[in-house]
């Protein structure tokens, strides 16, 4: 799944950096298209955490053919969209920056490791565990942050970090295996997101997926010579709807995507932060309660524990993002005073 956002596209006016990492977001409400803004992000993360029901119905076409043609259709849906809107020129701008190219690139190889172990897990019963996935995805992101960025966390940061730790230590011992599933969606989509900050706002939503799926498209081949010589493909075998639906990947793909980036552009990022758990929360839902996957006692146990360093990581980003607002409010009434 592609969450998960195209960091890209984030406003980042609302939020200011405090020394060390130290995040202090305006929580304000939004005026102007906040009611559109809202409507796009609940869309967009509702469609991600649908998806697992999408890929099962395009059985018996297997995980690797899935995700071919969810390259290829993708890369036809953004070429339409990029004719239908005339963004032909600003494509073949970020085409000579031989930096951002590349950087597009490694998002892509990210990118892809994300979809094809998301899709694996949907197609082999794993929507509980690719949820979990994306539960600590926020967590894995604040880790990144000190490895890569060097940022400090505050005391309940390193708490939240500290006790979704001893949820996968849980999970594992309870299970008899690391989760797998959920570090690679939750490292790949963390470290997507990093790659994509590098790049900044020089990358719209559109242009940046056909650049990712251009990378991706003789991996897709690839894939579909593989698929077809070892054990056959499926589009066109089974029926009408099952073709269709494996040629909607390509829009099931692009839309959340595009209605992610205008939620973005009208909403505090506090708020999209709040939204993003409805997708685990759905993949959650289906995975327990429509596809029935077991849920013994150790696993709920690890997943409390996952949601308790989500409680924490939350109330943590509210008491910054408060003591950010009276900073800010100080600040302002000193340079009236000035």
């Amino acid at each position: 799944m592609q969450n998960p956002s195209d960091p890209a596209d984030v406003d980042l006016h609302p939020v200011t950096v405090d020394g060390g990492g130290d995040r202090r977001a305006s929580v304000a409400v939004p005026q102007q298209g906040s009611r559109s803004g809202l409507l796009s992000a609940v869309a967009a993360y509702c469609l991600w955490g649908a998806l697992p029901l999408y890929f099962i119905a395009l059985a018996p076409a297997g995980a690797f053919e899935v995700v071919a043609w969810r390259i290829l259709f993708s890369l036809v849906f953004c070429a339409v969209l990029i004719l239908a809107t005339r963004s032909w020129r600003r494509l073949f701008g970020i085409l000579r920056q031989r930096r951002i190219v590349l950087t597009m690139g490694l998002a892509g190889a990210l990118i892809y490791v994300n979809w094809q172990t998301y899709v694996y897990g949907a197609l082999n019963g794993q929507v509980v565990e690719a949820s979990l996935g994306y539960f600590i995805n926020p967590i894995v992101t604040v880790f990144l942050g000190v490895f890569f960025l060097r940022e400090r966390l505050r005391p309940a940061q390193w708490a939240a970090v500290v006790v979704s730790v001893i949820a996968v230590l849980v999970l594992a011992i309870g299970h008899g295996s690391v989760p797998w599933i959920a570090l690679i969606l939750a490292f790949s989509f963390g470290l997507y997101g990093y790659i994509k900050k590098l790049v900044g706002g020089s990358v719209d939503a559109v242009s940046g997926l056909t650049l990712e799926t251009v990378w991706l498209m003789p991996v897709a081949v690839a894939q579909l010579i593989a698929v077809g010589v070892t054990g056959g493909l499926t589009i066109g075998t089974v029926g009408v709807g099952h073709a269709l639906l494996l040629v909607g990947a390509g829009v099931i793909t692009a839309v959340p995507l595009l209605l992610f980036a205008a939620a973005a552009r009208r909403l505090p990022l506090t708020w999209m932060g709040f939204i993003q758990y409805f997708a685990p929360i759905i993949q959650f839902v289906v995975g327990v309660a429509v596809l029935h996957e077991a849920m013994p006692p150790e696993r709920w146990l690890g997943f409390g524990l996952v949601w308790l360093a989500l409680a924490i990581l939350t109330v943590d980003m509210l008491v910054a993002s408060t003591r950010g607002r009276r900073a800010a409010g100080a600040e302002r009434r000193r340079s009236t005073r000035v």
